[in-house]
């Protein structure tokens, strides 16, 4: 019994941290080409899931956000799928 309620508290305890180290990775292999032809951040998005670790969840919040849909746009980059382009706010006056 003492060994499943360790394995148990493992696994929920390191989900979190797995999944924070796995969009990190991920992130900073990504190359800086991908991620200016996607129109990201690469330092930001790494700055945030490294901030993200400090409070679980924030880190699950911001590495799920990075691994569903920022990941997608720079693979996609990466591989010469060009995204569609941003729209420039509307410029009042």
């Amino acid at each position: 019994m003492d060994l499943l309620r360790a394995t148990l508290l493992t696994m929920v305890f390191g989900a979190p941290l797995a999944l924070t180290l796995w969009a990190l990775l991920d992130a900073a292999r990504r190359p800086q080409w991908a991620w200016s032809l996607a129109e990201r951040n690469q330092v930001l998005w790494m700055t945030l899931i490294l901030v993200g670790v400090f409070s679980v969840c924030g880190g699950v919040a911001i590495s799920a956000w990075y691994l569903l849909k920022v990941r997608p746009v720079i693979a996609a980059a990466e591989s010469g799928r060009l995204p569609e382009p941003r729209k420039p706010p509307p410029v009042e006056g």
